[in-house]
Protein backbone atom coordinates (compact mmCIF):
# COMPACT_ATOMS: atom_id res chain seq x y z
CA UNK A 1 0.00 0.00 0.00
CA UNK A 2 1.16 3.44 -0.57
CA UNK A 3 -0.44 6.99 0.50
CA UNK A 4 -2.04 7.61 -3.03
CA UNK A 5 -4.01 4.14 -2.32
CA UNK A 6 -7.52 4.33 -2.17
CA UNK A 7 -9.14 2.94 1.49
CA UNK A 8 -10.36 -0.26 1.47
CA UNK A 9 -14.05 -0.88 0.60
CA UNK A 10 -16.45 -0.22 3.30
CA UNK A 11 -17.79 -3.73 2.14
CA UNK A 12 -17.24 -6.75 -0.01
CA UNK A 13 -14.76 -9.39 -1.10
CA UNK A 14 -11.79 -7.05 -1.29
CA UNK A 15 -11.27 -5.68 2.18
CA UNK A 16 -8.06 -6.67 3.30
CA UNK A 17 -7.74 -9.63 6.00
CA UNK A 18 -6.59 -9.44 9.56
CA UNK A 19 -5.86 -12.37 12.16
CA UNK A 20 -6.10 -11.10 15.57
CA UNK A 21 -5.87 -13.50 18.85
CA UNK A 22 -6.98 -13.61 21.87
CA UNK A 23 -10.14 -11.95 21.81
CA UNK A 24 -12.19 -13.77 24.11
CA UNK A 25 -14.14 -11.21 25.82
CA UNK A 26 -16.03 -8.03 24.69
CA UNK A 27 -14.29 -6.34 26.88
CA UNK A 28 -10.84 -7.01 26.31
CA UNK A 29 -7.94 -5.41 23.95
CA UNK A 30 -8.46 -7.69 21.58
CA UNK A 31 -12.14 -6.98 20.77
CA UNK A 32 -11.31 -3.10 20.81
CA UNK A 33 -8.49 -3.79 17.89
CA UNK A 34 -11.21 -6.27 15.95
CA UNK A 35 -13.73 -3.44 15.86
CA UNK A 36 -11.49 0.05 15.11
CA UNK A 37 -10.08 -2.86 12.39
CA UNK A 38 -13.62 -3.80 11.13
CA UNK A 39 -14.66 -0.52 11.41
CA UNK A 40 -11.66 0.62 8.75
CA UNK A 41 -12.09 -1.76 6.37
CA UNK A 42 -10.62 -5.13 7.14
CA UNK A 43 -12.18 -8.67 7.15
CA UNK A 44 -11.72 -10.00 10.37
CA UNK A 45 -10.57 -13.35 11.79
CA UNK A 46 -9.83 -13.72 15.88
CA UNK A 47 -9.07 -16.38 17.75
CA UNK A 48 -10.57 -17.37 21.19
CA UNK A 49 -10.30 -19.76 24.21
CA UNK A 50 -12.63 -20.43 26.44
CA UNK A 51 -11.08 -22.79 28.71
CA UNK A 52 -8.66 -20.00 29.37
CA UNK A 53 -11.25 -17.15 30.66
CA UNK A 54 -12.56 -20.34 32.68
CA UNK A 55 -9.73 -20.69 35.45
CA UNK A 56 -9.57 -17.14 35.09
CA UNK A 57 -11.11 -14.72 37.93
CA UNK A 58 -13.55 -13.02 36.03
CA UNK A 59 -14.87 -16.02 34.55
CA UNK A 60 -16.01 -17.08 30.87
CA UNK A 61 -18.25 -14.79 28.99
CA UNK A 62 -21.36 -16.75 27.56
CA UNK A 63 -21.59 -16.28 24.40
CA UNK A 64 -18.79 -13.67 23.11
CA UNK A 65 -17.61 -14.98 20.37
CA UNK A 66 -20.78 -14.70 18.69
CA UNK A 67 -21.37 -11.14 20.21
CA UNK A 68 -18.57 -10.04 18.55
CA UNK A 69 -18.53 -11.26 15.23
CA UNK A 70 -22.22 -9.55 14.96
CA UNK A 71 -20.76 -6.55 15.75
CA UNK A 72 -18.27 -6.74 13.35
CA UNK A 73 -20.32 -7.82 10.88
CA UNK A 74 -22.39 -4.54 11.55
CA UNK A 75 -19.22 -2.74 10.37
CA UNK A 76 -19.46 -4.24 7.69
CA UNK A 77 -16.89 -7.05 8.35
CA UNK A 78 -16.58 -10.84 6.90
CA UNK A 79 -15.34 -12.45 10.31
CA UNK A 80 -14.37 -16.27 11.31
CA UNK A 81 -14.60 -16.96 14.88
CA UNK A 82 -11.66 -19.41 15.81
CA UNK A 83 -11.72 -21.51 19.00
CA UNK A 84 -7.65 -22.68 19.44
CA UNK A 85 -5.78 -23.64 21.85
CA UNK A 86 -2.43 -21.96 21.51
CA UNK A 87 -0.28 -24.45 23.34
CA UNK A 88 -1.08 -26.41 20.95
CA UNK A 89 1.97 -26.41 18.22
CA UNK A 90 -0.33 -27.58 15.47
CA UNK A 91 -2.93 -24.65 16.60
CA UNK A 92 -1.29 -21.67 14.08
CA UNK A 93 -1.59 -23.77 10.94
CA UNK A 94 -4.98 -24.61 11.75
CA UNK A 95 -5.73 -21.26 12.64
CA UNK A 96 -4.35 -20.28 9.24
CA UNK A 97 -6.04 -22.53 7.15
CA UNK A 98 -9.44 -21.68 8.71
CA UNK A 99 -8.93 -18.17 8.22
CA UNK A 100 -8.37 -18.35 4.66
CA UNK A 101 -11.04 -20.97 4.01
CA UNK A 102 -13.74 -18.87 5.46
CA UNK A 103 -12.68 -15.54 4.40
CA UNK A 104 -11.80 -16.53 0.68
CA UNK A 105 -8.13 -14.84 0.94
CA UNK A 106 -4.49 -14.45 2.32
CA UNK A 107 -3.96 -12.63 5.91
CA UNK A 108 -2.43 -9.07 5.66
CA UNK A 109 -2.41 -7.98 8.82
CA UNK A 110 -1.32 -10.23 12.09
CA UNK A 111 -2.06 -9.32 15.38
CA UNK A 112 -0.76 -11.15 18.91
CA UNK A 113 -2.97 -9.95 21.93
CA UNK A 114 -3.34 -13.38 23.11
CA UNK A 115 -1.44 -14.52 26.61
CA UNK A 116 -1.25 -16.31 29.51
CA UNK A 117 -1.14 -14.68 32.57
CA UNK A 118 -1.77 -16.18 35.90
CA UNK A 119 0.54 -13.97 38.87
CA UNK A 120 3.60 -15.55 40.53
CA UNK A 121 6.86 -14.42 41.77
CA UNK A 122 10.60 -15.41 41.23
CA UNK A 123 9.90 -18.43 44.43
CA UNK A 124 6.65 -19.64 43.87
CA UNK A 125 6.64 -20.10 40.31
CA UNK A 126 6.07 -23.77 38.77
CA UNK A 127 8.12 -25.60 36.19
CA UNK A 128 4.25 -25.81 34.61
CA UNK A 129 3.36 -22.71 34.40
CA UNK A 130 6.46 -21.27 33.69
CA UNK A 131 6.42 -23.67 30.72
CA UNK A 132 2.78 -23.26 29.74
CA UNK A 133 3.16 -19.47 29.70
CA UNK A 134 5.86 -19.57 27.22
CA UNK A 135 3.91 -21.79 25.26
CA UNK A 136 1.80 -19.22 25.09
CA UNK A 137 3.07 -16.51 24.65
CA UNK A 138 6.58 -17.16 23.21
CA UNK A 139 6.53 -20.45 21.41
CA UNK A 140 2.51 -19.92 20.03
CA UNK A 141 3.39 -16.85 18.93
CA UNK A 142 6.62 -17.78 16.73
CA UNK A 143 4.60 -20.18 14.98
CA UNK A 144 2.37 -17.66 13.95
CA UNK A 145 4.22 -15.00 12.43
CA UNK A 146 6.54 -18.12 10.68
CA UNK A 147 3.25 -19.36 9.19
CA UNK A 148 2.64 -15.67 8.49
CA UNK A 149 5.82 -15.64 6.85
CA UNK A 150 5.73 -18.68 4.88
CA UNK A 151 1.96 -17.47 3.47
CA UNK A 152 2.10 -13.92 2.62
CA UNK A 153 2.79 -12.79 -0.88
CA UNK A 154 1.80 -9.60 -0.65
CA UNK A 155 -1.79 -7.49 -1.18
CA UNK A 156 -3.72 -8.85 -3.53
CA UNK A 157 -3.04 -7.09 -6.99
CA UNK A 158 0.44 -5.86 -6.05
CA UNK A 159 4.16 -7.46 -5.93
CA UNK A 160 7.05 -6.70 -4.05
CA UNK A 161 9.10 -5.19 -6.62
CA UNK A 162 6.34 -2.71 -7.59
CA UNK A 163 7.27 0.08 -5.76
CA UNK A 164 10.59 -0.13 -3.82
CA UNK A 165 10.20 -0.36 -0.19
CA UNK A 166 6.88 -0.31 -0.02
CA UNK A 167 5.54 -2.75 2.97
CA UNK A 168 1.86 -4.05 2.54
CA UNK A 169 1.79 -6.59 5.37
CA UNK A 170 1.44 -5.86 9.23
CA UNK A 171 2.50 -7.68 12.31
CA UNK A 172 1.57 -6.22 15.43
CA UNK A 173 2.15 -7.91 19.20
CA UNK A 174 1.47 -6.81 22.13
CA UNK A 175 3.50 -7.16 24.98
CA UNK A 176 4.15 -6.03 28.75
CA UNK A 177 6.90 -5.05 30.96
CA UNK A 178 5.54 -6.68 34.14
CA UNK A 179 7.96 -9.07 35.62
CA UNK A 180 8.32 -8.80 39.07
CA UNK A 181 5.67 -11.26 40.73
CA UNK A 182 4.59 -11.83 37.77
CA UNK A 183 7.92 -13.34 36.32
CA UNK A 184 6.30 -16.32 33.85
CA UNK A 185 4.50 -13.70 32.32
CA UNK A 186 6.72 -10.66 31.81
CA UNK A 187 9.36 -12.86 30.69
CA UNK A 188 7.59 -14.34 28.27
CA UNK A 189 6.59 -11.30 26.62
CA UNK A 190 10.14 -10.19 26.63
CA UNK A 191 10.66 -13.16 24.59
CA UNK A 192 8.13 -12.00 22.60
CA UNK A 193 9.12 -8.57 21.76
CA UNK A 194 12.52 -10.28 20.60
CA UNK A 195 10.66 -12.78 18.17
CA UNK A 196 8.16 -9.67 16.65
CA UNK A 197 11.41 -7.27 16.27
CA UNK A 198 13.62 -9.99 14.26
CA UNK A 199 10.25 -10.25 12.00
CA UNK A 200 11.03 -6.67 10.94
CA UNK A 201 14.36 -7.70 9.22
CA UNK A 202 13.63 -11.71 8.86
CA UNK A 203 10.34 -10.18 6.55
CA UNK A 204 11.29 -6.87 5.36
CA UNK A 205 11.84 -8.91 1.82
CA UNK A 206 8.19 -10.15 1.68
CA UNK A 207 7.13 -6.02 2.35
CA UNK A 208 6.18 -7.12 5.93
CA UNK A 209 6.82 -4.42 8.99
CA UNK A 210 6.29 -6.14 12.63
CA UNK A 211 6.03 -3.60 15.65
CA UNK A 212 5.75 -4.37 19.47
CA UNK A 213 2.80 -1.97 21.23
CA UNK A 214 2.83 -2.11 25.01
CA UNK A 215 -0.53 -1.15 26.19
CA UNK A 216 0.36 -0.38 29.70
CA UNK A 217 -2.46 -0.19 31.95
CA UNK A 218 -5.78 -1.12 30.71
CA UNK A 219 -8.71 -2.57 33.14
CA UNK A 220 -10.54 -5.36 31.22
CA UNK A 221 -12.02 -6.49 34.30
CA UNK A 222 -9.39 -7.76 35.91
CA UNK A 223 -8.43 -5.06 38.59
CA UNK A 224 -9.31 -4.45 41.99
CA UNK A 225 -10.28 -0.92 44.05
CA UNK A 226 -6.85 -0.56 45.03
CA UNK A 227 -4.76 -1.88 42.15
CA UNK A 228 -6.90 0.41 40.26
CA UNK A 229 -6.37 3.98 42.45
CA UNK A 230 -2.72 3.17 42.76
CA UNK A 231 -2.38 2.95 38.75
CA UNK A 232 -4.29 6.18 38.10
CA UNK A 233 -1.96 8.12 40.80
CA UNK A 234 0.93 6.80 38.60
CA UNK A 235 -0.38 8.00 35.14
CA UNK A 236 -0.09 11.80 34.29
CA UNK A 237 -3.71 11.82 32.66
CA UNK A 238 -4.88 10.60 35.35
CA UNK A 239 -6.91 7.85 33.85
CA UNK A 240 -6.47 4.37 33.04
CA UNK A 241 -5.89 3.20 29.40
CA UNK A 242 -8.97 1.94 27.60
CA UNK A 243 -8.85 -0.95 24.36
CA UNK A 244 -9.62 1.31 22.19
CA UNK A 245 -6.67 3.57 23.26
CA UNK A 246 -4.50 0.42 22.21
CA UNK A 247 -7.09 -0.15 19.21
CA UNK A 248 -6.09 3.64 17.48
CA UNK A 249 -2.75 2.70 17.61
CA UNK A 250 -3.29 -0.61 16.06
CA UNK A 251 -5.19 0.86 13.35
CA UNK A 252 -2.79 3.32 12.53
CA UNK A 253 0.16 0.77 12.48
CA UNK A 254 -2.00 -1.08 10.34
CA UNK A 255 -2.45 1.17 7.86
CA UNK A 256 -0.95 2.66 4.59
CA UNK A 257 0.49 5.75 6.89
CA UNK A 258 1.69 3.18 9.70
CA UNK A 259 3.60 1.38 6.97
CA UNK A 260 7.17 3.12 7.60
CA UNK A 261 7.01 2.60 11.30
CA UNK A 262 8.73 -0.77 11.69
CA UNK A 263 10.79 -2.84 13.93
CA UNK A 264 9.67 -0.63 17.34
CA UNK A 265 8.34 -1.16 20.60
CA UNK A 266 5.68 1.40 21.34
CA UNK A 267 4.40 2.65 24.60
CA UNK A 268 1.05 3.26 24.34
CA UNK A 269 0.39 4.18 28.22
CA UNK A 270 -0.37 7.95 28.84
CA UNK A 271 2.89 8.32 30.29
CA UNK A 272 2.45 5.68 33.21
CA UNK A 273 5.86 5.15 34.47
CA UNK A 274 6.86 1.07 34.86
Amino acid sequence: MTNTEQRPPASGPDRPIALITGVGRSIGIGAGIARRLAATGWDVAFTYWTPYDRRMEWGAEPGAAASIEKELAEAGARTAAIEADLTDPDAPTRIFDEAEQRLGGQVTALVLSHAESVDSGLLDTTVEAFDRHFAVNSRASWLLIREYGLRFRGAPGTTKDTTPGTATGRIVALTSDHTVGNLPYGASKGALDRITLAAAHELAHLGVTANVVNPGPVDTGWMNDELRETLVRGTPLGRLGTPLDTAHLVGFLCSPEGQWVNGQLLKSNGGAAS
